[in-house]
């Protein structure tokens, strides 16, 4: 993107699962395929016992299906939040640089954007490894060394230290923390419940419409 001369360059970091999609992806995949209690290693991935890294390495350890059975669980069963459309289309006319953060797997995040015309979304997320009897799941941060936690804070910290102004978009509990790092947030779901207990300025938002709208005030 072209810096604008004396303007601060503008950048809004989005959350996937829950966020863009109205449900978890990875979730209806695990459901559908894991072999074993993959919602025990969550529950000790929300008690804070285990990092997002291990849950995802994990749980997906159990997975035995090929890429193509994984795809086909939710194929024709994801709904993309109401106004994405609105919101990449409002982003590109601002020159702000749109991103997706994710803690989910590339894989299944690139086929959806794919499938709703928006492929070339900038996005950084787990990258996933096929292999015979399981899948091999890795987060890799903006230096490119290997992350175990704090995958979107080190993002954030990333643009920040660019000389973006940025803007998050989340609806969970891991977005707590990059999230207080931003200069506005929008949040639904867990995130919106934890910040309706704070001063911390924020926007709350049940489809993107209202993203675009609180936008053009900031």
């Amino acid at each position: 993107m072209i810096k604008l001369p004396g303007r601060t360059r503008t950048l809004v970091q989005c959350d996937f699962d829950g966020t863009i999609t109205e449900e978890d992806v990875s979730f209806m995949m695990l459901d559908a395929y894991a072999n074993g209690d993959w919602r025990h290693l969550f529950r000790e991935y929300q008690e804070g016992r285990i990092t997002v890294g291990c849950f995802n390495t994990d749980a997906f350890a159990m997975v035995k299906a090929d890429k193509d059975s994984l795809l086909r669980v939710f194929k024709n069963n994801i709904i993309i939040r109401r106004a994405f459309q609105e919101l990449v289309d409002y982003c590109r006319s601002r020159h702000f640089r749109f991103v997706v953060v994710s803690n989910g797997l590339d894989f299944y995040i690139e086929e959806v954007l794919r499938d709703i015309g928006l492929a070339d979304i900038e996005v950084y997320s787990a990258r996933t490894r096929f292999e015979t009897d399981s899948i091999k799941v890795q987060y890799i941060g903006p230096g490119g060394n290997h992350l175990d936690t704090d995958f979107k804070g080190a993002y954030v910290d990333s643009f920040l230290k660019d000389g973006y102004r940025v803007i998050y978009i989340g609806n969970g509990t891991s977005d707590i923390a990059p999230a207080g790092k931003c200069s506005h947030i929008f949040a639904t779901g867990a995130l919106l419940d934890y910040y309706k207990q704070t001063d911390i300025d924020h926007t709350p938002f049940t489809d993107f419409h209202q993203v675009v709208k609180g936008l053009k005030l900031l």
